[in-house]
């Protein structure tokens, strides 16, 4: 009898056990699912300043950068100093050698095409790194690559020539943002995929019109739309027309319009 007890008390408790160690393998694997879930939908944190116009400053990550700094020192008083500077192209609304040596120092990455260092003079020259169309830079957990960008139609050509002039899109931790330079609705544009947020340029004569612009957002569906680089030869273009379009289309861009002239339109 007592054998019998003893071998009943051993089986319970192995039996025991064994529920123990599958719960606790259970709620192991119910971690790791949670963690990986919660690693894979971790995004990179983005907030931007537009300064006015093209030029903006973003804080991407825990590192703050300046796109196409103009303006003078006095248009980045009291900003924080940038980690990354992207310049887009040559013209006056996206590159003063001046405000870049005000604003950068001597820790400060600047990328840009190699059109825009050879318009370059001072010291400032020694810190751009050259970025090409379609060419990549990581560094630190980013990735950046050069976005084409260059107009379409036969009136605008002169204005960007393709290969002169970068777009960027910038990715980390899963966040995918494009600023789309000075261009029309390039093939490379609408083929692109799981952006978060897409800056899109459209003003006349010099870039795209505002259907056109609509049209390349429906076509690539950001998650995020937002309309910048929009004043020009009449004034500011019709921001909200755009956000009416593509809210028309309903294919999941939402449009957010920024505050790109504090001082008006001129």
């Amino acid at each position: 009898m007592k054998n019998l007890v003893l071998v009943a008390l051993a089986i319970t408790t192995l039996y025991s056990c064994k529920n123990q160690n599958k719960a606790e393998d259970e709620s192991s694997l119910a971690s790791e699912e949670a963690t990986m879930t919660t690693e894979a939908t971790t995004e990179a944190e983005f907030n931007i300043t537009p300064i006015e116009h093209a030029t903006a400053i973003f804080d991407f990550g825990e590192d703050v950068f300046y796109i196409d700094p103009v303006g003078g020192a006095k248009a980045f008083e009291n900003k924080p100093k940038p980690q990354v500077i992207l310049i887009t192209d040559i013209h006056g609304d996206h590159l003063n050698e001046e405000t870049l040596t005000a604003v950068a120092d001597s820790n400060t990455t600047i990328f840009a095409p190699q059109a825009v260092v050879d318009q370059l003079n001072g010291a400032i020259k020694e810190q751009v790194t050259v970025i090409a169309n379609d060419e990549t830079q990581t560094w630190d957990g980013y990735t950046l690559t050069a976005i084409p960008m260059y107009n379409l139609r036969e009136e605008a050509k002169q204005f960007h020539t393709k290969g002169r002039g970068n777009g960027y899109l910038i990715e980390k931790d899963g966040m995918r943002v494009y600023f789309s330079g000075d261009t029309e609705d390039i093939p490379e544009m609408r083929n692109l995929k799981d952006i978060d947020k897409a800056f899109i340029c459209m003003n006349l004569p010099y870039t795209m019109p505002v259907t056109s612009a609509a049209d390349a957002v429906i076509d690539f569906k950001p998650k995020e739309a937002y309309p910048y680089h929009f004043r020009g030869q009449n004034g500011l273009s019709d921001v909200d027309q755009f956000k009416g379009i593509v809210d028309s289309a309903d294919v999941g861009t939402e449009v957010i319009i920024l505050d790109w002239y504090p001082n008006g339109a001129e």
